[in-house]
């Protein structure tokens, strides 16, 4: 088989396989509720399979180092919430989407032209994520009315996923590890779910789940350490592996103690 068509043939596997796991949980988050779909929704399902099929073409350095810019784009996803969640209050899903996304493309091109390091990513996740809980915590309380998506909702952002991956996978080694990491937690999930959500049951209860998906995004930044540190000493596996374990171990950590009415 020719190489070119042997890649292909593994590009569009590896889209399928990541928007079949994207579907499966926005699904259960749409169906649960603000806390339970902000918690899902920033679960690693878009990042986590893009970052399996990078160990498969690269290193555990070029993973550990994608792990950081990861980190400090984590910082730039709790903002982009944060705006959103505010904006949606009142304004329309156009206004609110495109306001939001303006503020992260401005601050990830910031991002992208500086070499972080490890310590300079953390810092930042600490203070974006303290205002950003602050700010969104009287937003976080609103009722999901009852829907169900329909099947071409599914189907957008199923292809929305897909097509991230490609790219990712496909010109990781253009951009390499920093432009890798970047692209493989742009907040696809988080916009489908604005567009599907704000449009069927108003903006303050999306906002709600936006809200929740910041508490949800301190998990995705320490399963982003845990990848940097865990990816060269042990391999790319077992970091992936680790980092996994960790983002779905907060999750039920918030989820616990959001049921014993523990203000986290």
């Amino acid at each position: 088989m020719p190489p070119d068509l042997t890649f292909a043939i593994a590009l569009i596997v590896k889209m399928a396989i990541t928007a079949g796991f994207v579907l499966a949980a926005t699904i259960t988050a749409e169906r649960a509720g603000p806390l339970v779909g902000g918690l899902v929704a920033t679960l690693p399902i878009g990042a986590g399979p893009v970052y399996v099929f990078l160990a498969l073409d690269h290193d555990a350095h070029f993973i550990a180092q994608s792990a950081v810019a990861s980190l400090a784009i984590n910082a730039v996803n709790v903002i982009f919430a944060l705006v959103y969640a505010l904006l949606a209050q009142q304004r329309s899903l156009a206004v609110s989407l495109r306001g939001a996304f303006l503020v992260w493309l401005v601050l990830a091109l910031v991002i992208h032209s500086v070499h972080w390091s490890f310590l300079a990513a953390a810092a930042m996740n600490i203070v974006g994520l303290s205002v950003c809980l602050w700010l969104a915590r009287p937003l976080r309380h609103v009722r999901m009315p009852a829907f169900r998506a329909r099947w071409y909702e599914l189907a957008m952002r199923a292809v929305m996923v897909a097509i991230l991956v490609g790219v990712t996978v496909t010109f990781s080694f253009q951009i390499g590890p920093g432009g890798s990491g970047i692209l493989a937690v742009f907040p696809i999930v988080l916009i489908s779910i604005m567009i599907i959500l704000h449009r069927r049951v108003g903006g303050p209860p999306t906002a709600a789940v936006l809200a929740n998906a910041i508490t949800g995004l301190i998990g995705f930044a320490f399963a982003a350490m845990a990848l940097h540190f865990a990816a060269e000493p042990f391999g790319a596996a077992i970091g992936l592996t680790l980092a996994l374990a960790t983002s779905i171990g907060w999750t039920f950590l918030v989820y616990g103690a959001r049921k014993r009415g523990i203000p986290v």
